[in-house]
């Protein structure tokens, strides 16, 4: 067949076109003009409650911070404890419950909608040192190596934040278990499903 014909010729255009959207092909251009749908792009939470919903400016009660989980991650929140004013400097078991009371609080939505959650589960209850406890001791109704990491990484931030610690905070249990120390660096607030760090041997009260 001779491509001087109308048929040839149409053949003949044919096979250039195939043989440029081969070449095209091969140099990695694309030769359709449909656009490709990527989705939609990831959501990321914001880990911050906006000034006009911070539930200290909704209830009455004594500013505190305390932690909560947030993409992963322990991130401050404030809230209004139910602390008398005038023991909120000085009853250190009594600050301490009313922290664990709020950790062990549902978040409030704005905080919800804000990604927080808390892993701290109740009844949780504090009380003081035992005879022959290092000073300051704080003896959760849990043993806090029975608690979920992430929890017990909250509650020792928190408290060591809210209730007049110096940078570490001795926590036993109900059982006959020695009391241990406990800190809140950075890494644990990054990481706080990782093993706490914990402080050196610690001297008895008496």
């Amino acid at each position: 067949m001779r491509s001087g014909t109308p048929v040839g010729r149409s053949l003949a255009v044919l096979a250039g076109t195939l043989a440029l959207a081969g070449l095209a092909t091969g140099c990695g251009i694309r030769t359709t003009t449909v656009p490709v749908n990527a989705g939609a792009a990831p959501s990321r939470v914001p880990c911050e409650v906006s000034e006009g919903n911070l539930t200290t400016q909704a209830q009455p009660g004594v500013a505190v911070r305390v932690y909560l989980v947030c993409a992963s991650e322990l991130a401050p929140v404030e809230r209004a404890a139910s602390i008398p004013a005038e023991k909120a400097l000085g009853d250190r078991v009594q600050v301490a419950q009313a922290l664990l009371d709020e950790l062990a609080e549902e978040p409030s939505s704005p905080e919800r909608d804000a990604g927080f959650e808390s892993y701290v589960r109740g009844p949780l209850t504090v009380a003081g040192a035992r005879a022959g406890d290092p000073l300051g001791t704080l003896r959760l109704n849990r043993q806090p190596e029975d608690l979920p990491t992430a929890a017990l990484a909250q509650i020792v931030c928190t408290l060591i934040e809210g209730a007049a610690t110096d940078g570490s905070v001795v926590l036993g249990g109900p059982g006959a278990y020695g009391a241990r120390g406990y800190r809140c660096d950075d890494d644990t607030k990054r990481s706080p499903e990782s093993a706490l760090p914990t402080t050196g041997p610690l001297p008895s009260a008496s």
